[in-house]
């Protein structure tokens, strides 16, 4: 079956499906650690939530503020020491600082900017954070795997939110957004979410979003005509490739490759070709 996460490596670059298809695993650890830091956020969220419930009416700002940010940081330093245990990720002291620093700026930015919205919340509507706490976290599911038998799809959902009786995939996104609307892929990548949601739930999907953490923006997508052909599209090209062995074009875009593992190696199989 194709996997989302396939669908993800495609439309960031087909040679490192191809690379990571037929290579050793050994190659793949960049984004076996990329996982585990999106499941990382996830849990992030969630205690944020926890902790918004604990909230009241009296509390100041800098009250509330403290009260959001109990456990989340000891938590990101706890996971963070058990990837970098890991042997397989051969993670360095300095991979390490740079994925903590990161991270935590996030989440930083995340817990002040939930200060302010609780804060104001509360004095509207004269509740705790434990009632508008809805406000910020809909009724969901996390991390849901679900797969489509006919397309020969599965994959995990990083959210689905229901809102009355409305589906609505979610797709964490660590990257920094374009300026206006969402990057092509990670539109490909939600319409498959979409997809699989309409299967699992015998509903219809209208829309999703993609959520840049970076930046703390949620970014709607439509599921229109030309989104889902783009991805059954993009699923035949993997079908290619996966069952087929057939080597996609090498296409260089100097920043994605820059920050690639494989990149010596599409190299070499450009000298090869030129010999």
């Amino acid at each position: 079956m194709i996997n989302l996460s396939s669908i993800k490596t495609y439309m960031y670059c087909p040679m490192k499906l191809y690379l990571e298809k037929y290579l050793d695993n050994s190659y793949g650890e960049e984004y076996h650690i990329y996982n585990d830091l999106k499941n990382l956020r996830i849990d992030i969220q969630d205690l944020l939530e926890k902790n918004m419930r604990k909230i009241t009416r009296k509390m100041d700002y800098n009250t509330i503020e403290k009260t959001l940010k109990e456990e989340i940081f000891e938590y990101l330093e706890k996971s963070l020491k058990r990837m970098k245990s890991y042997d397989e990720y051969n993670m360095s002291d300095e991979r390490f600082d740079e994925i903590y620093n990161e991270i935590a700026s996030e989440t930083e930015y995340l817990i002040k900017i939930n200060t302010l919205k609780t804060k104001k919340a509360m004095n509207v509507m004269n509740q705790d954070g434990s009632t508008i706490v809805q406000m910020f976290f809909q009724s969901c599911m996390y991390t849901y795997l679900i797969k489509d038998p006919q397309l020969d799809l599965i994959g995990v959902c990083d959210k689905i939110e229901i809102v009355n009786g409305k589906y609505y995939p979610i797709s964490y996104k660590s990257t920094n957004p374009p300026l206006r609307g969402v990057w092509d892929g990670d539109a490909v990548e939600l319409a498959a979410n979409a997809i699989l949601i309409e299967q699992e739930f015998d509903t219809e999907v209208y829309v999703g979003f993609i959520e840049y953490q970076k930046i703390n923006e949620r970014r709607p997508v439509v599921m229109d005509v030309n989104l889902r052909k783009s991805l059954f599209e993009v699923i035949h090209e993997i079908n290619e490739i996966q069952d087929n062995k057939i080597m996609p074009k090498i296409k260089t875009i100097e920043k994605k490759c820059n920050n690639c593992e494989y990149k010596s190696l599409c190299s070499q199989k450009e000298l090869d070709k030129g010999n």
